[in-house]
């Protein structure tokens, strides 16, 4: 396997093969993430660092498309046992 492939962790420092993990590229950032459990734990710390004036709406409007996508599959269910 080359260098190449290979990633560290952010928040463990643990080193991961191509393929595995969570990779997200934002804001011209590369974050490495091992598992969901350190990416949950980046996110938690980065939520709460961010001022909550400015992302209440964002997380109100992704809040609100969760929501209609949720009921959307409910309704889908429901019609295919009637």
């Amino acid at each position: 396997m080359s260098v190449e492939s290979k990633h560290k962790c952010l928040t463990c420092g643990r080193v991961f093969p191509e393929g595995q993990g969570i990779i997200i590229k934002i804001a011209g950032e590369t974050l490495e993430f091992h598992s969901s459990k350190c990416f949950a734990k980046f996110a938690r710390d980065l939520l709460s660092r961010l001022p909550q004036d400015e992302i209440k709406g964002y997380i109100k409007k992704i809040r609100e498309e969760y929501e209609e996508i949720i009921e959307q599959k409910r309704k889908l269910k429901s019609k295919k046992i009637a």
